[in-house]
């Protein structure tokens, strides 16, 4: 028997090949072939770069949603499900929207694969699937990752790993706080350990995917301690108040980690209150943590979010002040996007300020357009405002600028990589802007379940 696992793309214009920036092997499609039973075949298509044989053979179709991802998703699964080949879907936003995406599904997972993959399989089998499954928690210390699925496919030389999941931080925009209730899981270190040696050689930088690296600073110090042997170069994800902890820091920089992605979302402290992200502010704030960091030669991806009540015009120009003077290798300057599922969403969705009933599906919608009203900004102005912020940052002046800094030149591998990937961000800023959600040469209504 066969299944074919897809990794759908956001969307595709009209006579244009997808963007390739940025294209990474996609974790979750390597982990469900690593737990589908060696009985089975599985074909892995990618969206972004090749086209789907939907004729081919096979018993069911699998993919992971994203909230960006599930127009062009259900659009694939439409092809699938007119040829009577059932799709089974899963990820964050089916698990927070499980009612949406069962009328393009014949079975949605809500949760976590790994307790009740074996079962799914079985069922199939016998063809007996369900229309949903739940996936209990588990300890992470099953977690196959299969990514021979990969070969032959063009994918940038970084290799993602797993260390944990989740963030106990009540952030009310993020959807991983919703996902996970809160909750943060380690894996076990000889684990991530053993997944590394395996691809030591056929990388030339670890991202440990993680939604907060930080979620467990006492497990992490472990990790990291039996990181330090295996001379490897890695980045991360995590929250900053790990910068405060100089123990944490120092073992951060001895085992490899060369830059680690800070969410800093605002610099003013009511939004951060809003959010629910004051702790930002702790022990001294950004200066402090940032100058701790530098210490220890670690670049810095800086994210903003705008769109919160104290945000006006002035605050992008000040946001991409700071992070052009404080050396950032990299920032994101980016609208508030309410995720269903979300603290946020809810909110919006009772005031009454959300602009589509689900902008991940509205035709109108396209990427950088703002699905709710803000307080001080118009929706046109705060899109207008997000991208002359990153048009600013990935300036030649601001490039050449932050070049230099001497955050930046601290590590040679990483100072020979800034500018390539400071262009291709320069770049990025208008191959994304305006682009659609699903596949504008698809003008079939989406097949519905009966």
């Amino acid at each position: 028997m066969r299944i074919t696992i897809i990794h759908p793309a956001i969307g595709h214009r009209i006579g244009e090949k997808y963007i390739r920036s940025w294209q990474m092997e996609p974790l979750p499609a390597a982990l469900i072939a690593g737990l589908t039973p060696k009985e089975f075949e599985v074909k892995f298509y990618d969206d972004r770069m090749e086209n789907i044989p939907y004729d081919e053979h096979t018993e069911a179709v699998v993919m992971s949603l994203e909230t960006y991802t599930a127009k062009r998703a259900y659009q694939i699964a439409s092809q699938y499900r007119k040829r009577q080949i059932p799709v089974i879907v899963g990820g964050f936003h089916a698990s927070l929207m499980p009612d949406e995406a069962q009328r393009f599904a014949e079975t949605v997972v809500i949760g976590e694969a790994e307790a009740i993959w074996a079962t799914i399989m079985d069922d199939l089998r016998s063809g007996n699937l369900k229309k949903r499954y739940t996936g209990g928690r588990t300890t992470l210390a099953y977690t196959p990752v299969d990514r021979s699925i990969f070969r032959d496919k063009r994918y940038l030389p970084i290799k993602l790993i797993e260390t944990g999941r989740g963030c106990k931080f009540p952030c009310d925009f993020c959807s991983i706080q919703s996902f996970f209730e809160r909750t943060h899981r380690f894996r076990p270190v000889d684990s991530i350990i053993s997944e590394i040696l395996s691809l030591k050689d056929k990388a030339k930088i670890f991202f440990f995917v993680d939604d907060n690296f930080a979620g467990n600073i006492k497990a992490a110090k472990e990790l990291l301690t039996a990181l330090i042997p295996l001379n490897i170069r890695w980045i991360t994800q995590m929250s900053i108040n790990a910068a405060h902890d100089e123990e944490f820091l120092s073992l951060l920089a001895r085992s490899g980690c060369k830059g680690v992605l800070i969410g800093f979302e605002s610099l003013d402290e009511q939004n951060l209150k809003e959010m629910k992200k004051g702790f930002n502010t702790m022990k001294g704030g950004y200066s402090n943590a940032l100058d701790k960091l530098r210490h220890h030669k670690i670049m810095v991806y800086g994210t903003f979010v705008f769109g919160f009540e104290n945000d006006h015009s002035h605050s992008f120009a000040s946001a991409v002040d700071f992070a052009i003077d404080k050396g950032f290798y990299i920032a994101a300057f980016n609208h508030l996007t309410p995720f269903p599922g979300t603290p946020m969403y809810s909110k919006l969705q009772k005031d009454g300020r959300l602009r589509f009933d689900a902008w991940w599906l509205d035709d109108r919608y396209r990427y950088n357009d703002i699905p709710f009203l803000p307080e001080n900004l118009s929706p046109q102005e705060l899109t207008q405002y997000c991208v002359e912020a990153r048009r600013k940052f990935y300036s030649i002046g601001s490039i050449l600028k932050r070049g230099i800094h001497p955050a930046n030149r601290a590590n040679a591998f990483m100072f020979r990589n800034f500018f390539p990937i400071n262009l291709m961000h320069r770049t990025d800023v208008s191959s994304r802007n305006g682009y659609p959600l699903g596949d504008e040469n698809c003008t079939e209504p989406l097949l519905e379940v009966l």
